[in-house]
């Protein structure tokens, strides 16, 4: 996986080891990931920008924000997403390769920490458990 590490003022690595929150998004297949600090790029779509890609490239990527102690996903599964019509096999399908992703983007980074799904974006998994 190439890991592409955006960064204005910041040494990134030193800020990874202090604990400093970041942006990351990954490419679906697993192959690149972009990294920010969340205070120079804020959100992931301005963290596309910031690198030179378009950021209305945002649903080609899982997107994460984590820290030394945990990663959120940012769990919005694209309705095109490989080109799966059904809805809850669509999902389910976006829920496992995230995982897998994420978890070795994660450990690439030298960290082996719990990936987590905040409420807000629960509703985004219901249908998987439906039915």
């Amino acid at each position: 996986m190439e890991i592409i590490k955006y960064q204005e003022n910041e040494n990134l690595d030193a800020a990874l080891r202090d604990g400093e929150p970041f942006l990351a998004v990954i490419s679906f297949d697993g192959s690149r990931a972009i990294i920010g600090h969340v205070d120079e790029c804020m959100e992931h779509h301005i963290l596309l920008a910031k690198a030179g890609l378009p950021a209305s490239d945002i649903d080609r990527y899982f997107r994460v924000v984590f820290d030394r102690d945990g990663a959120d996903w940012t769990f919005v599964c694209p309705s095109d997403y490989r080109n799966i019509d059904e809805k809850t096999r669509r999902i389910t399908r976006f829920y496992k390769d995230g995982f897998t992703v994420i978890s070795e983007f994660l450990a690439a980074l030298g960290l082996l920490v719990e990936i987590r799904i905040p409420r807000r974006y629960g509703r985004h998994i219901m249908p998987m458990t439906e039915g």
